[in-house]
């Protein structure tokens, strides 16, 4: 058995959201007893809570939603690069340790992620760098911390640059044990019909 890594965190009604999102929260509509076979629960929740794929729609109007775009992205190898030096954005200079030849997916492990509380604090990517991997045939980037772009932006500057090159994105993903390599990448997104996001379970396996 090729060894695999839950890079999804726990989403709980402590997971950190966006201020304005909807945290993730459960009621059970049934018990198991007498009278009822079986446990039944309700979810409510942004999308965009715990490890999650971004649809166009998310930062266009006119973009795709996440039921429409094509799965091929999220499936397949990938590069884990660590940044753990970078600033506020991740630059260029961050990557290129480990850029040589690389693979359609690179997720990015950041200095630090949120664990059980919001805070503006993150690594996001400069547009830049962005624009940069898509110039090397990358087809989906992801990172460890809840957005691309700053919290405070309003102009969401990568968000752009994803939509101009045609990128998907992963964020809010679990790095943390992960080494820096290549691994196959496994994290579709669910079939929810004109959604903006949709919440993944992503797992890397060892090539």
């Amino acid at each position: 058995m090729k060894r695999l890594w839950d890079i999804s965190p726990t989403v709980s009604p402590s997971s950190p959201a966006f201020p304005g999102d909807v945290p993730f929260s459960l009621e059970w509509t049934a018990r198991r007893g007498p009278g009822c076979p079986v446990n039944l629960s309700a979810v409510r929740l942004s999308p965009h809570v715990g490890a999650h794929a971004d649809a166009p729609l998310h930062y266009a109007n006119e973009g795709a939603s996440i039921d429409a775009v094509d799965l091929a992205p999220y499936l397949g190898p990938c590069r884990v690069i660590h940044a753990l030096n970078c600033g506020a954005l991740i630059d260029i200079a961050d990557l290129r340790h480990a850029a040589e030849n690389l693979p359609p997916r690179v997720l990015v492990r950041t200095r630090h992620r949120a664990l059980t509380s919001w805070s503006e604090d993150f690594a996001a990517f400069a547009p830049a760098t962005v624009e940069w991997l898509a110039a090397q045939g990358v087809r989906l980037i992801g990172l460890d911390t809840p957005s691309v772009d700053p919290a405070p932006s309003k102009t969401l500057d990568s968000h752009a640059q994803l939509l101009q090159h045609d990128l998907r994105v992963l964020e809010n993903l679990v790095l943390d044990d992960v080494a820096e390599g290549d691994y196959e990448l496994i994290a579709l997104p669910l079939k929810l019909q004109a959604a903006c996001a949709s919440p993944v379970r992503a797992v890397l396996r060892e090539l």
